[in-house]
């Protein structure tokens, strides 16, 4: 969730009008009118001046496909299984302008958005969410988005896919009460807190895979998000964080459990033109904090100036039965370290068949070698942590280049989400050269 320095700012915007266009429109009104027929294209500006337009009179199973330009709107699909495309993803930008929360909200289930750039926001580049508030823009009531009494509402199937989500005051992507969905071949950046977020699903059925995050806060941040959640094949590279999975009280559904992190390249999470993490991380490649039974496998882990892999808990909730498998640890100040400043201590976390140097405490790999007993007190050191430089405004970090288009944007027809995606077996994920999607990223590994 936001921390404390992003509080302020989550207030503030919770206060800006969102422009934004709300699915059942009847093709009338001045607005464009949508074509005639079932599961139509309907065409930005051709059909309709504006996306929020041409969204306003899509109905199930429409494309609504938008010419190159730079669009000044915040976009809400209300409307199920529409899907939203770029007929180029760096050509077709919605820009906030800094004026407000959200480029595309999807409210929606079986939501497609494709093949586009959206930036200049002070929230989120894209929210899926089930969340009324949360589409709203509105601040919990502890800052982010905290519900409240709201009851948990999940959105129920959505896809991001080859989408650029660049100096966006928050997150990038962000799926917030939402399950049963996948975010691939997208790219985040400048991210004030996360580049790509996953929080409050149990269970998620969510894959994350096939991205780029770098140059954020944080790259994938998965708070209170378990039960079949796959982050895969992702480059995590250049952040400050490079990836975390924790329990977080200023959301529902605690603690955070059951993901699984395999096959990610995570490196060189010490950038210091980054906007500042508000607790303070930096340079560490994964944090496990308060999260459980998660599974680490094959993860390519290099460089990263404090840390590789840390688990400690956070307040009252500690990190139980995490597993660290097969992973490559090369060149990080400490490559795993386990440290519990306070009584709460984390049980039964283990590794195994990792190639790795240093672990605080020492001699991890037979005092805690997989398996281990559930009930089983993990080891706790601590070690010298380098100090965070300051960052810069995400209005500041270094622009993306091109990125990978959709294939076939302009002739492909409407996406058909599936109400569950095809969730990966982590037996088949292997672990990731060190040039992995290299080609669409700004930072390199050495």
């Amino acid at each position: 969730m936001p921390r404390l320095a992003l509080r302020v700012l989550a207030a503030v915007v919770g206060m800006l009008t969102l422009v934004v266009g709300c699915g059942g429109g009847d093709g009338g009104s001045g607005q464009g009118r949508r074509p005639a027929g079932a599961h139509v294209t309907i065409r930005v500006p051709g059909d309709a001046p504006t996306i929020s337009a041409a969204v306003s009179l899509a109905r199930p199973g429409d494309l609504v496909l938008v010419s190159p330009g730079v669009y000044h709107e915040s976009v809400r699909i209300d409307t199920a299984r529409v899907t939203l495309r770029g007929a180029s993803r760096d050509k077709v930008v919605i820009d906030g302008r800094l004026r407000q929360p959200n480029g595309v909200v999807v409210a929606a289930p079986g939501v497609a958005v494709e093949n586009l750039t959206v930036r200049d926001n002070t929230q989120n580049g894209v929210l899926v969410t089930g969340s009324a508030k949360a589409a709203a823009g509105l601040p919990g009531q502890s800052g982010g988005y905290d519900t409240g009494d709201e009851p948990v509402t999940f959105l129920k199937s959505f896809l991001v896919s080859y989408v650029t989500a660049t100096r966006n005051g928050l997150y990038g992507i962000y799926a917030f009460s939402a399950q049963n969905g996948v975010i691939e071949h997208s790219y985040a950046s400048s991210g004030a807190d996360s580049g790509i977020y996953v929080g409050q699903c149990k269970p998620c059925r969510i894959v994350v895979r096939d991205n780029v995050a770098e140059l954020n806060a944080v790259g994938y941040e998965g708070t209170n998000a378990g039960g079949d959640m796959y982050v895969v094949g992702n480059r995590l590279v250049g952040n400050r964080v490079g990836l975390t999975t924790d329990s977080d009280h200023q959301e529902k559904l605690l603690p955070q459990r059951g993901a699984v992190i395999a096959g990610n390249l995570i490196a060189a999470n010490q950038q210091s033109a980054t906007p500042e993490q508000a607790d303070g991380g930096w340079g560490t490649g994964i944090g496990i904090d308060g999260g459980s039974d998660n599974r680490f496998v094959r993860n390519r882990v290099t460089g990263n100036s404090n840390a590789g892999l840390v688990i400690t808990a956070t307040a009252d909730l500690p990190p139980d039965g995490n597993q660290i498998v097969d992973n490559t640890f090369t060149g990080n100040g400490v490559d795993v370290g386990w440290t519990f400043p306070t009584a709460t201590r984390g049980r039964g976390n283990c590794l195994r068949g990792n190639d790795l140097r240093t672990t605080v405490p020492a001699r991890l790999t037979t005092t805690a070698s997989c398996p281990t007993a559930s009930g089983s007190l993990s080891p706790t050191g601590r070690w010298t942590m380098p100090t965070a430089p300051g960052g810069i405004p995400f209005t500041e970090v270094a622009a993306p280049g091109p990125q990978p288009q959709f294939p076939g944007a302009r002739t492909t027809g409407a996406t058909a989400v599936p109400a569950v995606p095809a969730l990966p077996d982590p037996a088949g994920v292997p672990l990731p050269p060190a040039s992995l999607l290299a080609a669409n990223a700004r930072v390199r590994t050495s």
